[in-house]
This record gives structure tokens, sequence and C-alpha cells, in this order.
């Protein structure tokens, strides 16, 4: 029996998590779970899952929790203590990391330091702390799965044929929804057609990033983390079918690749029973799935975001924490409607351009450049208002 804690139980990973536990009984146990707002939510699950400790936002949401349990016994915690609580819990085993943003850090790297392997969906925690987070795990010998289908994918290629003889990753991306939209267009894209991702279903703020493309740029950088490739041995192709999900180019020409339907339910497995599998799908694919796989490369013009992580991964420092905060400020602010969509990548780049790049050499010191960032980010944002 393996006990699995989830940072992010209430959003779309986090769910899918206890969608596949909940067929494997006999194989996991939930231990604590850790949530945002959606109390409801988090309260179905707790009676369903029966974990023994819980976190929310704030002490407020605790205290509501608290009074909406009535004798279901479970110890409530709350804010950033109580999420990083969570992921140190004695018992676990395995903490899946599925935050949104760079809140998650803290807590995926509570668990760390605490010796528990790491399911990781928060690739935000590799972009602003990438160094301290795999250095410490490396320190703690705890092993970090990815759970982004596109880092599995390369995460399982090495794992078949060894990364000794590894060329170069290949991360492959949708495209987004406007993947064939005219530039010219992009300004006057609205959230509610943003949110219309073609292939898969995700939070609204990952969503966004996947319309920008943001969410590679991000895969640049957390596979550099992940996999130690220096950038030059990176790339992004665009497969808008979503069945290859990446691929490992290797020294004698081979191309070792992972292929499925779109599913985040199929990485999840493999991270919650790595190194087993668990049987997952009673469905035989058929050709027809398969009719169509293409290939392009990346419009940089039109998507400037994977530029711009190439060149926050060759900066270094606290340059991605600074991209990664400014973006989250853009992204709520276009769907709070307060900016355009080519607005989000145009501040981002502003706010990196005037950042002056220091050593990522501690939490405190990527957490300061995150502040630095959001609050650069906010006040572009508002003189655009003025």
């Amino acid at each position: 029996m393996k006990n699995i804690s989830i940072l992010g139980s209430t959003g779309s990973i986090g769910r899918q998590t206890l969608e596949v536990i909940s067929r494997y009984p006999e194989r996991f146990r939930v231990l604590g779970l850790s949530a945002g707002e959606n109390i409801g939510l988090l309260l179905e699950q707790i009676r369903e899952f029966r974990p023994e400790a819980v976190s929310v936002k704030d002490s407020g949401l605790a205290e509501s929790l608290r009074s909406r349990l009535g004798d279901t016994r479970v110890e409530i915690l709350s804010g950033t203590e109580g999420a990083s609580g969570i992921a140190a819990l004695d018992s676990n085993d395995l903490v899946v990391s599925a935050m949104v943003g760079a809140s998650g850090l803290v807590p995926t790297l509570s668990a760390v330091k605490a010796g528990k392997d790491v399911a990781l969906a928060n690739k935000e925690s590799l972009v602003v702390a990438g160094e301290i987070l795999t250095g410490e795990a490396e320190r703690k010998g705890v092993r970090i799965i990815p759970v982004d289908s596109e880092h599995s994918a390369i995460f399982q290629a090495l794992e078949t044929c060894g990364k000794e003889y590894a060329k170069g990753l290949i991360i492959t991306a949708s495209g987004g929804p406007f993947l064939d939209t005219p530039a010219a267009e992009l300004g006057g894209v609205t959230v509610e057609v943003a949110l219309n991702h073609p292939t898969w279903k995700m939070g609204d703020k990952i969503t966004i990033d996947s319309a920008t493309l943001m969410n590679k740029g991000f895969e640049v950088i957390e596979a550099k983390w992940l996999f130690g490739f220096d950038p030059e041995r990176i790339s992004v192709w665009i497969h808008p079918q979503s069945i290859v999900h990446s691929m490992v180019e290797y020294i004698d020409g081979s191309l070792i690749s992972q292929m499925s339907l779109p599913d985040m339910r199929i990485p999840i497995a493999y991270a919650l029973s790595y190194p087993e599998r668990m049987f997952m799908n009673g469905h035989r694919v058929v050709p027809e799935n398969f009719r169509e796989l293409t290939f392009r490369g990346v419009d940089n013009e039109k998507f400037p975001s994977i530029s711009l992580a190439f060149s926050a991964l060759r900066e270094g420092g606290t340059m991605p924490a600074v991209m990664n905060g400014a973006n989250e400020v853009a992204v709520r602010a276009f769907l709070m409607r307060e900016i355009g969509f080519t607005d989000i990548v145009r501040i981002v780049e502003k706010v990196m351009s005037i950042h002056q790049v220091s050593p990522a050499e501690s939490l405190e010191s990527v957490l300061e450049s995150d502040a630095w960032a959001r609050d650069k980010a906010r006040i572009l944002i508002k003189n655009q208002e003025n």
C-alpha cells in the first residue's frame, strides 16, 4: 500500500489523480489533500477518501470547512504552511505536486526536504527554483517523477535507451487554439475563445499558457532541470494531434517517442505506480486513432514566448523566476479582461528586459525576484489602463 498526498487536489490534475487512485484502492491510500478555495469539492473528496489531514487557502476557509465536516475526523490546516505540512507528512510515500503556479514551490520543496518522492505536475517549481529543488532532491536521494505528458514521455524514453546515448530532446506542442490564426488577428482574441483548447481539458491558467505557448517555454526550462540537458539540445516541434507526447533523439539517428491518445490519466498512473505500470485502458487502439501525425516548426515571431524561455534559461539565475511571476500576473489580468491577449507576452518581455539578473542561490532570492516581477507587471498593466 502506497500512501499518497496531493497538493492541488481540487484542480484538474488533482481530480484525475484521485480518479486513478479510486480504481486501485488496494494499492493506494490517500493520506493528505491540499486545496485552494473549492471547499465544496474538497468536502466530497474528504468523505470519499478519508485522508488524515487536509489544507485550504486560509484560516477562514479552514473554519468554514470545519463547520461543514460535522463528526468527520480530519486535521485541517491552512495557508502555505498547511500545504507544506501536507507535503511533509511522516507517512507519505509519494507527494503529487499539482498546484498551479509558483505557489506550489514552497510545499513541493517541503516534500523534498522531508525526503519524499514527488510526482511533479507543477512545472513552475522547476522554472522558478530548478537549481534549488533538484539540488535538494539529490542531497535527500529523492526521485522527481514528471507528470506532464511531455516530460513523462522523455522520462520513459530515457529509461528505455539511456541518457548517455541521447543527443537531444524534442518537446511537442499542440499549438493551441491559434495555431493557424493570422498573427494580425491575435490582438482581438477573447477570453472565451482562448480557453477553448483543441485537444486538452485543463484549468484556465494552464489553458491560456497553452494558447500563448508560454507553457512550452516553461517545459523547456523544466526539461533542463529534470534531465540535465543544455538549451542547445532541447527543441520544440508543433504536433497538433497531441499523440506523440515528446521524443528523444539518439546519437545513432534514432528517435524514441512515447505515444498515446490525449489523456492525462496515463502519465499520472505511470508516476503513481513507477517503475511498474497499471492497467488503465480496456479499449484497443485502432489505426483510425493515428491516421494523421504531422509536425512543424514553431513560428517564433507569432509565438515569441518560447524564445523568451530559451533566453531566460541561458541567462539563468533569477530570470526564469521573473518570467514566471510576470506571466502569472499578466494571465490573470487577461482572464479579468484588463488586458488583451497579445499583451500577456508583451508584458512578460518588458519585465524581463528591465530585470538585473542575480544568482538563484536561495529560496529567498528567487521569491524576492518573483515578487519584484509581479509588482512590475502590475504597474505596467495599471499604466496601460490609464
